[in-house]
């Protein structure tokens, strides 16, 4: 099928051992609508009842509501619900095609009046995609002098997924990159920062992109509701090729199966929510995503 219909289903919990006052939050859940995908419908359901609430439209141009609760609660409850479609892609990429990865950082730098891209800001070090030596070695393993960039941003995602082990427990939001570059475990966050760091460090732009990944249950198994995870790749961005989305977790180059939310330096621009809390004390996370195709 060259169109494919998606409802996703995104549930948020937070459950509190004492009473939380009041809260502000900021929810990133609204895909994205982009030439391959269009955005069908969307619902945002938050219980209790806001007090204030507003979309607005952030800096990298994805879809933002912000919500005050007001009234005292012990659960907060937030529920997206979304419908899109997706399109296959009409040309596939060709990797040895793409200009020399030194071309396109020189085409990045600036040089008095000329104007240069607008993706150079995606070229330097964000809070949880660090620069350093460590990193930028990594990088060098792969990229070669006067390889095709496309090529190279290729390679390095093959070495990150065949490098690193997928492991939900080895980290955390708040592990370095660093670590996770030592003990070569992780979980998609991670590879993603991974990987845009890398291509940073060498002077190269890529921005992290958050969104959702249609799974196959094992076989003989019904698919479950809420068995799925919100999911995170990469973008870099070429020359006459624009930005091309690479999945290192999976290594693969996203196409009808990845929904894309929303995109930022990091994963600290686009967390599908964060917020602030008085009182509360001690809280437990629970996440649920549901991905399934239906009929258009």
């Amino acid at each position: 099928m060259s169109v494919v219909r998606y409802r996703i289903e995104h549930e948020t919990r937070y459950e509190h051992d004492g009473l939380a006052s009041t809260s502000q939050h900021v929810a990133c859940l609204t895909p994205r609508s982009l030439p391959h995908q269009a955005l069908v419908c969307h619902w945002l359901d938050i219980d209790p009842e806001p007090a204030a609430r507003q979309t607005r439209t952030d800096y990298f141009g994805n879809a933002v509501d912000q919500f005050s609760i007001l009234s005292p609660y012990t659960e907060m409850r937030v529920v997206s619900r979304s419908e899109v479609d997706i399109e296959a892609p009409q040309r596939a990429v060709v990797p040895e095609k793409s200009p020399a990865w030194e071309r396109v950082r020189e085409q990045l730098q600036y040089h008095g009046r000329v104007p240069y891209p607008q993706a150079t800001e995606f070229s330097y070090a964000s809070p949880y995609a660090p620069l350093g030596a460590e990193v930028q070695a990594f990088a060098r393993e792969v990229f070669e002098p006067g390889q095709p960039m496309l090529e190279a941003a290729i390679a390095l995602m093959h070495h990150i997924h065949e490098e690193f082990t997928f492991d939900p427990a080895a980290t955390s939001v708040a592990t370095p990159l660093v670590r996770v570059l030592s003990e070569r475990r992780g979980v998609c966050q991670d590879f993603a920062h991974l990987q845009i760091a890398a291509m940073r460090a060498l002077g190269l732009p890529a921005r992290y992109v958050s969104g959702y990944l249609l799974t196959d249950p094992p076989p003989g198994q019904p698919r479950l509701i809420g068995a799925d995870a919100s999911h995170a790749w990469v973008s870099v961005w070429c020359p006459e090729h624009g930005w091309v989305d690479l999945d290192p977790t999976n290594d693969v180059l996203p196409t009808i199966r990845h929904i894309t939310l929303a995109w930022g330096r990091d994963y600290g621009d686009v967390s599908p929510l964060r917020g602030v809390v008085l009182g509360g004390q001690g809280h437990r996370l629970h996440v649920g995503v549901s991905v399934f195709p239906i009929p258009a």
